[in-house]
């Protein structure tokens, strides 16, 4: 099997007493839409600077396409970035700061006019960096990391400071690369677009990873059955049965919940129908990756 796109072994950066990050494993498939979630100070915006080998790790190794965060030079040709807030001229316009870009990384100069037209700034584009609101100059943060055309890229807050119409046109841009064979990591803090977006998921707290792997299996760990008794009067003997029966259940005002998996809905209903109490609707509740996140984040001390 080929090597994930990104793997880290115990990956750890300390700032004399405090670890911002504490011995992490990472492993992002070739080809995933990977985000990386967790509140503020929890090591999300360090972990994507040690991998790129803008700071040094403390301990621990990674890797990049199979080429260690030691030697960048081997990889990162093969990478874009937008971490924290891009240095760009406030007295160029954006498309001469592109082509001072591209000039120094030997990209052909033809390639400004082709991210420009992919981020949405083809008619800003010979305005002054200067003028650009925060959502343009997002935009041209993510057209510089586009213009090599990299097998990974790395965002950070994508979205930060765009309006509904930019947020959608990030989105498509990142599902047409990820179409195009393209990893891509992203770091956000508004999880429904890591939802809507990714694939893989990695939650950190406090410098350390506490699940990693499938967005579905992520929101799946926690499904609810919602019981709705004909009888509404019955809802407290509907929440004994289930109990009896060994379920986590309680009175909610859409229904009876009931922790159980998809599967156990008939066993249910025929034990609600055997106690003589008539099931009237059972829907699946799923909760969503903001529900389950925060969840976990209150439940660290």
């Amino acid at each position: 099997m080929a090597e994930p796109a990104v793997v880290a072994r115990g990956l750890t950066k300390r700032y004399g007493a405090r670890s911002a990050v504490d011995t992490i494993d990472l492993d992002i498939p070739i080809g995933a839409i990977a985000g990386l979630v967790g509140p503020n100070a929890a090591g999300k915006t360090t972990t994507m600077r040690m991998l790129l080998g803008l700071i040094r790790p403390t301990s621990g190794e990674a890797r990049v396409f199979g080429s260690p965060i030691t030697r960048p030079h081997e990889f990162l040709h093969l990478v874009g970035a937008t971490i924290e807030h891009p240095a760009f001229h406030q007295g160029l316009t954006g498309w001469q700061n592109l082509d001072l870009l591209c000039r120094a990384g030997g990209v052909p100069p033809a390639r400004v006019a082709e991210v420009a037209g992919e981020v949405g700034l083809a008619e800003r584009a010979h305005d002054l960096y200067g003028t650009y609101s925060l959502g343009m100059k997002q935009r041209l943060a993510i057209a510089a990391a586009l213009a090599k055309r990299p097998r990974l890229l790395v965002m950070d807050e994508p979205t930060n400071g765009l309006d509904p119409q930019g947020i959608r046109d990030v989105k498509a841009l990142v599902r047409q690369l990820h179409e195009a064979g393209t990893t891509v990591v992203i770091s956000s803090h508004l999880l429904g677009e890591i939802e809507d977006l990714c694939d893989q998921l990695v939650v950190l707290q406090a410098g350390r990873v506490t699940y990693q792997g499938a967005v579905g299996a992520f929101e799946a760990g926690d499904v609810r059955l919602v019981l709705r008794a004909a009888d509404p009067g019955r809802s407290t003997d509907l929440v004994e049965l289930m109990r009896s029966l060994g379920f986590d259940a309680d009175a909610a005002p859409e229904g009876v919940l009931v922790r159980a998996p998809e599967r156990a809905a008939g066993e249910l209903n025929a034990a609600a129908f055997a106690a003589g109490l008539v099931l009237c609707e059972i829907t699946v509740h799923r909760r969503r990756l903001e529900e389950r996140f925060l969840d976990m984040v209150e439940a660290t001390p």
